[in-house]
């Protein structure tokens, strides 16, 4: 019985801990904003030119949100017009491997994608 409340506690908790993944990650743009900065830092308006389809208002709120909980950084610079960079963090960074396998997944499995519409 022991055992059996065990393995009940530890399945309660990968539950959980699934759930606050998708909640810091399931945004519907956010694994299309950490892609884009995989390779490297980008300003404001390349991130709204490489992800096709966001408005300026959600791009600002997915990127504070992955800020709060530490996914990217944000620089300003006092320059005029104000630029602003953003960086993945390594926790942001280690998502590549998690990226890699959903890519793999939508490959093996996903519904045929028509690449003209992107």
């Amino acid at each position: 019985m022991a055992n059996s409340a065990a393995n009940n506690k530890k399945e309660i908790k990968k539950i959980c801990d699934m759930q606050t993944a998708l909640d810091i990650l399931g945004g519907k743009w956010t694994f299309l904003i950490v892609y884009s900065l995989l390779d490297g830092k980008k300003r404001f308006k390349e991130l709204e030119r490489a992800v096709t389809g966001i408005n300026t208002r959600m791009l600002v709120k997915e990127l504070k949100s992955l800020e709060a909980h530490k996914i990217l950084t944000r620089e300003a610079f006092a320059t005029v017009p104000p630029t602003v960079e953003y960086t993945l963090t390594q926790k942001g960074k280690d998502l590549q491997a998690t990226m890699q396998s959903l890519h793999q997944w939508t490959i093996d499995w996903g519904e045929d994608t028509d690449t003209d519409k992107v």
